[in-house]
Protein backbone atom coordinates (compact mmCIF):
# COMPACT_ATOMS: atom_id res chain seq x y z
CA UNK A 1 0.00 0.00 0.00
CA UNK A 2 3.03 2.69 0.77
CA UNK A 3 6.52 2.46 -0.72
CA UNK A 4 9.13 4.87 0.48
CA UNK A 5 12.13 4.36 -1.87
CA UNK A 6 15.60 6.21 -1.13
CA UNK A 7 14.10 9.71 0.23
CA UNK A 8 16.48 12.00 1.36
CA UNK A 9 16.05 15.13 3.61
CA UNK A 10 18.68 17.68 4.67
CA UNK A 11 17.86 20.94 6.79
CA UNK A 12 20.75 23.64 5.90
CA UNK A 13 23.49 20.57 5.46
CA UNK A 14 22.30 18.91 8.67
CA UNK A 15 21.03 15.38 7.54
CA UNK A 16 17.67 14.15 8.75
CA UNK A 17 16.83 11.05 6.19
CA UNK A 18 19.19 9.39 3.93
CA UNK A 19 18.09 6.76 1.54
CA UNK A 20 15.45 5.74 3.93
CA UNK A 21 13.65 2.72 2.23
CA UNK A 22 10.48 1.24 3.90
CA UNK A 23 7.04 -0.48 2.82
CA UNK A 24 3.49 -1.19 4.41
CA UNK A 25 1.62 -3.79 2.80
CA UNK A 26 -2.60 -3.50 3.05
CA UNK A 27 -4.18 -4.28 5.87
CA UNK A 28 -0.20 -4.13 7.83
CA UNK A 29 0.26 -2.75 11.32
CA UNK A 30 4.09 -1.78 10.84
CA UNK A 31 6.23 0.19 13.73
CA UNK A 32 8.60 3.04 13.30
CA UNK A 33 11.20 3.49 16.22
CA UNK A 34 14.16 5.13 16.98
CA UNK A 35 15.81 7.65 19.01
CA UNK A 36 14.45 11.22 19.41
CA UNK A 37 15.92 13.37 16.80
CA UNK A 38 16.25 10.03 13.97
CA UNK A 39 14.18 11.46 11.58
CA UNK A 40 10.40 9.51 12.49
CA UNK A 41 8.68 12.73 12.23
CA UNK A 42 10.51 14.25 9.13
CA UNK A 43 10.01 11.31 7.25
CA UNK A 44 6.12 11.09 8.14
CA UNK A 45 5.64 14.68 7.08
CA UNK A 46 7.60 14.05 3.96
CA UNK A 47 5.13 10.81 3.01
CA UNK A 48 1.73 13.30 4.34
CA UNK A 49 2.65 15.83 1.93
CA UNK A 50 3.46 18.45 4.33
CA UNK A 51 7.55 18.52 4.02
CA UNK A 52 9.26 17.48 0.32
CA UNK A 53 11.91 15.03 0.21
CA UNK A 54 15.29 15.86 -1.89
CA UNK A 55 15.45 12.70 -3.34
CA UNK A 56 13.62 9.41 -3.44
CA UNK A 57 10.18 8.62 -4.04
CA UNK A 58 6.67 7.88 -2.34
CA UNK A 59 4.08 5.91 -3.90
CA UNK A 60 1.05 5.13 -2.68
CA UNK A 61 -1.44 2.21 -3.83
CA UNK A 62 0.77 2.56 -6.71
CA UNK A 63 0.44 6.19 -7.00
CA UNK A 64 3.28 8.46 -6.77
CA UNK A 65 2.35 11.41 -4.35
CA UNK A 66 5.21 13.33 -4.28
CA UNK A 67 4.36 16.83 -4.26
CA UNK A 68 0.77 16.37 -3.56
CA UNK A 69 -0.64 18.94 -0.74
CA UNK A 70 -1.26 17.25 2.52
CA UNK A 71 -5.27 17.73 1.67
CA UNK A 72 -5.08 16.14 -2.02
CA UNK A 73 -2.82 13.00 -0.14
CA UNK A 74 -5.34 12.55 2.43
CA UNK A 75 -8.52 12.50 0.11
CA UNK A 76 -6.65 9.60 -1.07
CA UNK A 77 -7.29 7.83 1.49
CA UNK A 78 -3.86 8.40 3.34
CA UNK A 79 -4.02 10.27 6.88
CA UNK A 80 -1.95 11.34 9.86
CA UNK A 81 -1.74 12.36 13.44
CA UNK A 82 0.64 14.37 14.95
CA UNK A 83 3.03 13.91 18.57
CA UNK A 84 0.28 16.88 19.92
CA UNK A 85 -3.26 16.73 19.69
CA UNK A 86 -4.60 19.79 18.85
CA UNK A 87 -8.34 19.82 16.63
CA UNK A 88 -10.98 22.17 17.85
CA UNK A 89 -10.19 23.00 21.34
CA UNK A 90 -13.04 25.41 21.40
CA UNK A 91 -15.07 22.06 20.20
CA UNK A 92 -16.46 19.39 21.79
CA UNK A 93 -15.89 16.05 21.23
CA UNK A 94 -18.61 14.93 19.53
CA UNK A 95 -18.37 18.07 17.23
CA UNK A 96 -14.89 16.90 16.41
CA UNK A 97 -15.73 13.86 15.77
CA UNK A 98 -18.46 15.27 13.17
CA UNK A 99 -16.13 17.42 11.35
CA UNK A 100 -13.87 14.49 10.41
CA UNK A 101 -16.80 12.76 8.59
CA UNK A 102 -16.26 11.62 5.70
CA UNK A 103 -19.59 11.98 3.63
CA UNK A 104 -19.83 15.70 4.83
CA UNK A 105 -22.49 17.08 1.95
CA UNK A 106 -21.20 20.94 1.03
CA UNK A 107 -21.77 23.34 3.13
CA UNK A 108 -23.85 25.34 0.86
CA UNK A 109 -27.52 26.48 2.24
CA UNK A 110 -29.78 26.56 -1.32
CA UNK A 111 -27.88 22.79 -1.68
CA UNK A 112 -28.09 21.94 1.37
CA UNK A 113 -32.11 23.39 1.09
CA UNK A 114 -32.77 21.61 -1.69
CA UNK A 115 -31.03 17.84 -0.76
CA UNK A 116 -32.63 18.04 2.70
CA UNK A 117 -33.58 14.68 2.76
CA UNK A 118 -30.34 13.39 1.69
CA UNK A 119 -28.77 15.90 4.14
CA UNK A 120 -30.78 14.82 7.20
CA UNK A 121 -30.11 11.29 6.60
CA UNK A 122 -26.08 11.66 6.02
CA UNK A 123 -26.58 14.02 9.56
CA UNK A 124 -28.30 10.98 11.27
CA UNK A 125 -25.76 8.74 10.11
CA UNK A 126 -22.58 10.51 11.08
CA UNK A 127 -23.99 11.16 14.45
CA UNK A 128 -23.94 7.36 15.02
CA UNK A 129 -21.18 6.99 14.05
CA UNK A 130 -19.43 9.44 16.41
CA UNK A 131 -21.12 8.26 19.15
CA UNK A 132 -20.00 4.33 18.81
CA UNK A 133 -17.02 5.71 18.06
CA UNK A 134 -17.00 7.92 21.20
CA UNK A 135 -18.23 4.32 23.10
CA UNK A 136 -15.16 2.23 21.72
CA UNK A 137 -12.75 4.99 22.96
CA UNK A 138 -14.49 5.17 26.64
CA UNK A 139 -15.37 8.78 25.95
CA UNK A 140 -19.43 8.99 26.10
CA UNK A 141 -19.57 10.50 29.50
CA UNK A 142 -17.22 13.65 27.61
CA UNK A 143 -18.45 13.65 24.55
CA UNK A 144 -20.24 16.95 24.91
CA UNK A 145 -17.11 18.77 26.62
CA UNK A 146 -14.74 21.26 24.89
CA UNK A 147 -11.69 19.44 23.73
CA UNK A 148 -9.44 22.09 25.71
CA UNK A 149 -10.88 20.68 28.74
CA UNK A 150 -9.65 16.87 28.16
CA UNK A 151 -6.60 15.24 29.33
CA UNK A 152 -4.40 14.49 26.86
CA UNK A 153 -4.22 11.17 27.12
CA UNK A 154 -8.79 11.84 25.80
CA UNK A 155 -7.43 14.00 23.18
CA UNK A 156 -5.54 11.54 21.65
CA UNK A 157 -8.56 8.74 22.06
CA UNK A 158 -10.07 11.91 20.37
CA UNK A 159 -7.16 11.48 17.44
CA UNK A 160 -8.59 8.20 16.79
CA UNK A 161 -11.78 8.94 16.80
CA UNK A 162 -11.50 11.35 13.98
CA UNK A 163 -9.58 8.81 12.01
CA UNK A 164 -12.57 6.38 12.21
CA UNK A 165 -15.16 8.95 11.05
CA UNK A 166 -12.99 9.86 8.08
CA UNK A 167 -12.63 6.33 7.31
CA UNK A 168 -9.30 6.34 5.47
CA UNK A 169 -7.47 3.57 3.56
CA UNK A 170 -4.10 4.47 5.71
CA UNK A 171 -3.14 6.00 8.77
CA UNK A 172 0.39 7.37 10.16
CA UNK A 173 -0.10 7.76 13.78
CA UNK A 174 2.50 9.90 15.34
CA UNK A 175 3.20 8.79 18.82
CA UNK A 176 -0.38 7.58 19.52
CA UNK A 177 0.79 6.88 23.37
CA UNK A 178 2.62 9.53 24.31
CA UNK A 179 2.72 11.30 27.39
CA UNK A 180 -0.75 9.34 28.68
CA UNK A 181 -1.96 7.51 31.62
CA UNK A 182 -1.05 4.38 31.33
CA UNK A 183 -4.81 3.35 32.22
CA UNK A 184 -5.66 4.79 28.88
CA UNK A 185 -2.88 2.97 26.95
CA UNK A 186 -4.35 -0.19 27.07
CA UNK A 187 -7.44 1.50 25.61
CA UNK A 188 -5.49 2.97 22.47
CA UNK A 189 -4.41 0.24 21.67
CA UNK A 190 -7.45 -1.90 21.60
CA UNK A 191 -9.20 0.88 19.32
CA UNK A 192 -6.19 0.29 17.06
CA UNK A 193 -6.63 -3.32 16.68
CA UNK A 194 -10.71 -2.48 15.74
CA UNK A 195 -8.98 -0.09 13.41
CA UNK A 196 -7.07 -2.85 11.86
CA UNK A 197 -9.41 -5.63 12.31
CA UNK A 198 -12.81 -4.31 12.22
CA UNK A 199 -12.80 -1.04 10.12
CA UNK A 200 -9.46 -2.16 7.26
CA UNK A 201 -7.29 0.66 8.05
CA UNK A 202 -3.49 -0.42 7.39
CA UNK A 203 -1.71 1.69 10.04
CA UNK A 204 2.28 2.83 10.60
CA UNK A 205 3.13 4.06 13.89
CA UNK A 206 6.11 5.52 15.49
CA UNK A 207 5.76 4.63 18.77
CA UNK A 208 8.85 4.57 21.80
CA UNK A 209 6.38 2.11 24.35
CA UNK A 210 7.94 -1.33 22.89
CA UNK A 211 5.57 -2.84 25.05
CA UNK A 212 2.77 -1.26 22.75
CA UNK A 213 4.47 -1.95 19.77
CA UNK A 214 5.21 -5.77 20.86
CA UNK A 215 1.64 -6.43 21.04
CA UNK A 216 0.36 -4.52 17.95
CA UNK A 217 3.10 -4.30 15.07
CA UNK A 218 4.17 -7.44 12.83
CA UNK A 219 7.16 -5.57 11.31
CA UNK A 220 9.24 -2.80 12.78
CA UNK A 221 11.71 -0.57 11.45
CA UNK A 222 14.31 1.37 13.27
CA UNK A 223 16.17 4.64 12.09
CA UNK A 224 18.98 6.16 13.37
CA UNK A 225 20.58 9.35 12.58
CA UNK A 226 18.03 9.32 9.43
CA UNK A 227 19.22 5.90 8.22
CA UNK A 228 17.45 2.56 8.84
CA UNK A 229 19.56 0.38 10.93
CA UNK A 230 17.13 -2.86 11.33
CA UNK A 231 14.04 -3.81 10.24
CA UNK A 232 12.19 -6.96 11.44
CA UNK A 233 9.76 -8.46 13.76
CA UNK A 234 9.58 -6.83 16.94
CA UNK A 235 11.42 -9.73 18.74
CA UNK A 236 14.10 -9.70 15.59
CA UNK A 237 14.93 -5.98 16.60
CA UNK A 238 14.78 -6.46 20.18
CA UNK A 239 17.40 -9.00 19.70
CA UNK A 240 19.70 -6.76 17.56
CA UNK A 241 22.57 -5.82 18.91
CA UNK A 242 23.05 -2.57 16.41
CA UNK A 243 19.42 -1.58 18.07
CA UNK A 244 20.49 -2.42 21.39
CA UNK A 245 23.12 -0.15 21.28
CA UNK A 246 21.59 2.59 19.67
CA UNK A 247 18.25 2.91 20.81
CA UNK A 248 17.14 0.32 23.08
CA UNK A 249 20.75 0.49 25.30
CA UNK A 250 20.66 3.99 25.74
CA UNK A 251 18.16 3.83 28.63
CA UNK A 252 15.03 4.58 27.03
CA UNK A 253 11.61 3.78 28.67
CA UNK A 254 10.89 0.40 27.01
CA UNK A 255 7.96 -0.37 29.06
CA UNK A 256 6.33 2.79 30.12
Amino acid sequence: MLQVDAVSKSFAGLRALESVSLRVAQGQVVGLIGPNGSGKSTLFDIISGFQRADAGTVTFRGLSIQGRSPNAIATLGLIRTFQLSEGGQRMTAIENLLASARNQIEANLPAAVLRLPRLLAVERENLSRAKEALALLGLSQVANEYLANLSGGQRKLVDLGRILMAKPQMCLLDEPTAGVNPSLINVIVEALKVMRRDEGITLLIVEHNMQVVGDICEHVYVLDAGVVISEGTPETIQADERVLSSYLGRGRAVNE
